[in-house]
């Protein structure tokens, strides 16, 4: 039977792709950029056959025109491709893709699929650095992260014990490795899409409507709103390192099944609207049982706007 040799939790970013030239921190961004290094060294020395990615989306697949809890890619997948991150057609273990679309659905887990997949960096962020020249194919799960109402927190830790449960009782003797990606605290400058509050807003919230079929006429303009957020200062989008390090010590003790209890609310107040992606690490400890974990890196870097972290979970 299949099962899951080894699981990574990381942050990810597409300023790395595209701002790197710009960092003062740049001691940082190297121990971040080395610590996927070694991730993705453990990675081949665990011979996985096939990555189970659990990553957000960033209106670039996923729009209010629909806008699912949790959605597992089970055919073609097609990276959007932007600020450097893999574009076009990615391999996909279909087999594994639907046999954990069948089993969460029979443990009565209203699970989304998708033939044709359309994912962002919060997938491809992770084949870019951690999957670098591996060929190996990928199961997409796509959780909602930005668009309220959110998934509970404690919906996430069941799915993910049921993701584990699905692994292991597929055939094929696969070798699984688990990575979640996302986080840690950050604070984008995306309103809620019920509630906007001038014309920044009001053109963002165009975008997370209309955005399926242009995405891309909306994207110069929302990414200059983040970046000139995050150069400016602006104590909105500060980094929360009590939080992150509150989050990494759960982590290390294979305690993040206690995120279970807090709200939603509770995560935006301490680690911003980008924290909510803790729920992607959440469901890959949750899949692996909540082993105890090893802290690769952590850094504070400011011009990404967001608190970096890398862990590995032992299976």
């Amino acid at each position: 039977m299949s099962r899951i040799v080894l699981g990574v939790g990381a942050s990810h970013t597409t300023l790395m792709n595209t701002h790197w030239e710009s960092l003062v921190h740049v001691d940082r961004a190297e121990r971040f950029r080395d610590a996927l290094g070694q991730a993705r060294e453990e990675i081949v020395a665990a011979r996985p056959d096939v990555a189970v990615i659990v990553g957000s989306n960033h209106f670039r697949g996923f729009f209010l025109d629909l806008m699912p809890a949790f959605t597992i890619g089970v055919g073609e997948c097609i990276a959007a491709g932007e600020a450097g991150t893999p574009a076009g057609p990615q391999q996909v273990d279909i087999t594994l893709a639907r046999h954990l679309v069948q089993c969460l659905s029979d443990a009565s887990f209203d699970i989304a699929f998708s033939a044709k997949l359309q994912v962002d960096h919060g997938i491809t962020h992770a084949i870019q650095y951690l999957l670098a020249g591996l060929d190996l194919p990928i199961v997409p799960i796509v959780v909602n992260v930005f668009a309220p109402p959110l998934p509970p927190l404690a919906r996430c830790a069941q799915l993910g014990a049921a993701i584990g449960a699905a692994i292991g009782s597929c055939g094929g003797d696969r070798r699984v490795v688990m990575i979640g990606t996302g986080g840690l605290s950050h604070r984008l400058p995306w309103p809620d899409w019920r509630a906007p509050d001038g014309e920044d807003d009001d053109f963002l919230v165009r975008a997370f409507v209309n955005g399926r079929a242009n995405w891309q006429e909306y994207e110069t303009g929302r990414r200059a709103i983040v970046v000139k957020a995050g150069a400016s200062g602006d104590p909105r989008y500060r980094i929360s390192r009590d939080f992150d390090e509150a989050f990494l010590a759960l982590v290390r003790d294979g305690r993040l099944d206690t995120l279970a209890a807090m709200s939603t609310d509770e995560v935006q107040a301490r680690a911003g609207n980008g924290g909510q992606e803790v729920r992607a690490w959440l469901i890959a400890a949750a899949a692996m049982g909540h082993p105890l974990g090893r802290v690769l890196a952590y850094e504070e870097i400011p011009e990404w706007l967001t608190g970096m972290g890398v862990a590995m979970f032992d299976a």
